[in-house]
């Protein structure tokens, strides 16, 4: 691959990476939502939900893992890559010490971490609001007595 490719491609992962997380935020958003809407406590549908995210979780944080791999492998392609002797030689060395510094890749354990303590809190979330409901379905309401 030429190094305008190998630009291109770390772009494209980032792209990538970043509908992971985007999904990743709508989801949640979508779970809280749906759970504060819920009036009525249903401990199967909880745990319906639950098991659902924690799959949805899983397979995003694989998908988010494939990727951040990829774009560390482009990372180390374009700092290995050399510019073919041409004309645009002098461009792409200006290019080089312009763009290959801020070519960061974070490593994988700080973002699988920061992902499965959202899911974690997600989850606990969610099921604070199912506590909650639990509670005041049980605890009749007040009677005002005018007699």
């Amino acid at each position: 691959m030429k190094y305008p490719d190998l630009i291109q491609l770390y772009f494209e992962r980032s792209s990538a990476l970043q509908w992971y997380w985007t999904l990743y935020v709508i989801i949640i958003g979508g779970l809280l939502a749906f759970s504060s809407l819920r009036q009525r406590p249903d401990l199967i549908t909880a745990i319906l939900i639950t098991v659902l995210f924690a799959f949805f979780a899983y397979k995003n944080l694989g998908a988010i893992r494939d990727v951040t791999e990829q774009r560390a492998a482009a990372v180390t392609l374009i700092k290995e890559s050399s510019p073919a002797p041409s004309s645009d030689a002098t461009n792409i060395n200006r290019l080089r010490q312009s763009l290959e510094p801020t070519l960061v890749t974070p490593a994988y354990e700080g973002v699988r971490n920061f992902h499965i303590a959202c899911d974690l809190l997600t989850i606990a979330a969610f099921w604070a609001m199912e506590y909650r409901r639990r509670r005041t379905t049980k605890t009749p309401a007040p009677t005002t007595d005018r007699s």
